[in-house]
């Protein structure tokens, strides 16, 4: 079975229902999504040590991906999640397959696209569906 990495912001109720119901959980796909693995904010709220709890979601993030067969990346907002972008990053220089996926019609650049790094590192095809 493939696994898909699902890399999307997950700071606020809506980002993390967002996340929650676009994951394909029935498309026959195993797939990681980092929110399940725990919130660094709700952790760190409940006296756990900052860096502790930073290096141990790093960790189990970064073992994800490397495991993963593809990465999605989720783009809406003004400018990319800064975490969803290294993920992208780690993922792409893994040999991963990586897919974008944008709903938002705003851009970070003035020529109507992305950042060509991240668009680079998804053969500069990003989807809306």
């Amino acid at each position: 079975m493939k696994k898909i990495y699902f890399a999307a912001p997950l700071f606020n109720e809506m980002e993390l229902k967002r996340n929650a119901d676009l994951v394909l959980r029935d498309s026959g796909f195993e797939v990681y999504l980092p929110q399940e693995s725990g919130l660094s904010a709700k952790m760190i709220k409940n006296n756990a040590d900052t860096l502790e709890v930073s290096r141990n979601l790093f960790e189990i993030d970064k073992k994800a991906i490397l495991e993963c067969d593809i990465l999605i990346i989720f783009l809406d907002g003004r400018v990319p999640d800064e975490g969803a972008c290294v993920e992208l990053g780690m993922a792409y220089a893994w040999n991963k397959k990586c897919y974008g996926y944008k709903t938002d019609d705003r851009s970070l650049d003035f020529t109507g696209t992305d950042n060509l790094f991240i668009e680079g590192c998804l053969e500069f095809k990003v989807y809306n569906d």
